[in-house]
């Protein structure tokens, strides 16, 4: 069966490479937006899935990946594939740093602490001269859609091929153990901080690459838009509702939720955001674990899978 869910995989991997050539501009523009997501999303199951720790700091290291990458090649003068790794290393090295300090705290400590960093990078940032402060900045133009999809493409294959890694490596189990039981973990002999800045490290790298790419995609960024709080809470949701902690959920709920939302807001404009929160709520009530524990539970318990659902959320 497992063989089977890869094999799936790889096919659609292969779909989603000809979608440039056979689909129309607007499903390119689409496929990108979508792709990155779900890099974001299995960037921060990395530390809220596997670790246990609900960041709510993800996009300041998508902010720094997209200033990283644009003060690079805006002031710089430098190619995008160096700014590229010139951002990520940015934000890598920011996590290493503020990691050690941060991930002391636990539980809505942490989750406060985190959502804090990413205002108060955004002050920075407006302030500094060589960002362009509020104004931002304007990255050179380039028309290549397809360009920009299959790299979001080669960043999503790895970003979970990552995550798969972890999945069965000693330092993966290492980080459930901490995400279980933390005290145990330590006990154990598990170096738990140095595991959990090494996660946190993890999930800035594909959260910086995603910023980079996006950066030079739309030519133009701003601290507004590079340090926007409703990234974060939408890499989240998508972690959550496809299965976090899990190989393929991030991935399957980013391809889930952009679809949703783009459809929703194409017909029903005036409440796209209404009925978007309405589906979340729903899969969350009744998909607890994700739709991945759903698509296995369910053709064995039937009914009795959401109603016990329901229970443990205490309707």
């Amino acid at each position: 069966m497992r063989a089977l869910v890869w094999v799936l995989a790889a096919a659609a991997v292969a779909a989603l490479a000809i979608v440039p050539f056979t689909l129309s501009p607007v499903m390119v523009q689409f496929g990108i937006s979508m792709l990155l997501f779900a890099v974001l999303a299995q960037g921060w199951n990395i530390i809220g899935g596997f670790t246990g720790y609900a960041s709510f700091g993800n996009s300041v290291f998508f902010g720094l990946g997209t200033y990283g990458t644009a003060v690079a090649m805006v002031q710089f003068h430098l190619s995008f594939a160096l700014g590229l790794v010139i951002g990520a290393a940015v934000a890598v090295a920011f996590a290493v740093l503020i990691g050690l300090p941060v991930l002391r705290l636990r539980g809505h400590y942490f989750a406060i602490t985190t959502l804090a960093l990413s205002e108060a990078v955004a002050a920075i940032i407006s302030n500094l001269d060589i960002a362009g402060r509020n104004q931002g900045l304007i990255l050179p133009l380039i028309r290549g859609d397809t360009m920009f999809y299959e790299l979001s493409l080669g960043l999503m294959v790895l970003a979970t091929l990552t995550v798969l890694w972890l999945a069965r490596s000693r330092f993966g189990f290492g980080l459930i153990a901490i995400r279980e039981r933390e005290d145990a973990a330590e006990v154990m002999g598990i170096p738990t901080t140095r595991y959990k800045v090494m996660a946190f490290a993890l999930a800035a790298l594909f959260s910086a690459l995603a910023g980079g790419i996006q950066a030079y995609y739309l030519t133009f960024i701003d601290p507004a838009s590079a340090f926007d709080l409703s990234l974060n809470v939408r890499m989240i949701i998508m972690a959550v509702f496809g299965g976090a902690g899990t190989v393929l959920g991030p991935v399957i709920g980013a391809f889930l939720l952009s679809g949703v939302s783009e459809v929703l807001a194409s017909y029903i404009t005036g409440v796209a955001s209404l009925f978007f929160g309405l589906v979340i709520i729903a899969a969350v009530l009744f998909t607890p674990k994700g739709v991945i524990d759903a698509a296995r539970r369910l053709p064995r318990r039937g009914l009795a899978y959401f109603l016990d659902a329901v229970r443990e959320t205490r309707l």
